[in-house]
């Protein structure tokens, strides 16, 4: 997974900016929005469900990052079957360029030197929204300016209420109970990538009456640590990614057989809470994903 990049983001318009890891900014542009886009590309499938959720699906001609995916709700599983696949991972430059698209929505890390350049989509007309969001709020501006750039906001305020009401029932719930302490395993290589405090995951965690046990570390989104490390660390639950290679089982089956982390009184206790991916990237499930959280948390894991 690559590090999330932080893109300005304006209301009332679409942002243009070069973002290049390392690298300062270009100056940010904003772009024209006075004609509904009528062939989208999704980068992500939080993005694409998105779409689907707001009612959109018909407009969006290609997705892409399906491989960071388990498949779609339930809720939304026809509308996602009806979109067209790009490509089954990160969008080329080619099949971009090639599609007809006139609008992408996407994952912020999909931009970039190494990816898809913001500055060549607007020599070739395409316009593009960037999925960034760094608090659930964010999140919700993000799909109100969805609403008024498609004219859906209707839609897009029921979508963002329903939210709301379903986050609100866990945290009434919550009053007056300790955190409990949740370390974030995607993968391992070189050491265990974890979500920081920084990371979208991290407001999600927290609205589920959880506390990433690295809340202090916040310059990067992702970050690596040594098991050895996550020993200092006092760990109560364990929320592992699943998507792509390796399986969710393969992943435990790692975690039980290192020589730090078999340690943890989580791992041998079986408090592992499995979330496919895009349930904690910015979207239409951060209600759900803060439902599951909360029920992994309180059980002492969903394994």
């Amino acid at each position: 997974m690559n590090l999330r990049l932080k893109s300005k983001f304006t209301k009332f318009s679409v942002v243009f900016g070069l973002l290049i890891t390392g690298c300062a900014p270009s100056p940010v542009q904003n772009q024209d929005v006075s004609s509904i886009p009528e062939r989208v590309l999704t980068f992500g499938p939080n993005c694409t469900e998105l779409f689907c959720a707001l009612g959109l699906q018909d407009r969006v001609i290609g997705s892409t990052l399906n491989n960071h995916s388990r498949g779609p709700l339930e809720r939304y599983k026809e509308e996602y079957a009806s979109i067209p696949q790009l490509t089954y991972g990160s969008a080329t430059r080619e099949a971009v360029m090639g599609s007809g698209a006139d609008f992408i929505y996407g994952i912020d890390w999909e931009f970039g030197e190494e990816g898809i350049r913001l500055d060549e989509l607007e020599q070739f007309g395409i316009k593009a929204m960037i999925n960034d969001a760094q608090t659930i709020e964010e999140e919700f501006e993000e799909i109100e300016e969805l609403g008024k750039r498609f004219q859906i906001e209707e839609k897009a305020d029921a979508l963002i209420q329903d939210q709301k009401d379903r986050i609100q029932k866990i945290e009434d719930q919550l009053k007056n109970k300790e955190p409990m302490n949740v370390l974030v395993y995607d993968s391992e290589a070189g050491g265990v990538k974890s979500a920081s405090g920084s990371n979208f995951e991290s407001r999600l965690i927290e609205k589920a009456g959880g506390r990433n046990i690295f809340h202090d570390l916040q310059d990067r989104a992702w970050i690596t640590i040594s098991p050895e490390e996550i020993l200092h660390r006092d760990v109560d639950v364990i929320v592992i990614h699943d998507y792509d290679v390796p399986s969710l089982e393969e992943k435990i089956e790692t975690i039980k057989s290192d020589p730090a982390l078999s340690q943890l009184e989580a791992v041998q206790q079986n408090r592992f809470v499995p979330v496919s991916l895009e349930n904690v990237l910015p979207g239409s499930r951060m209600a759900d994903t803060i439902e599951l959280f909360y029920q992994g948390f309180q059980n002492g894991g969903l394994q």
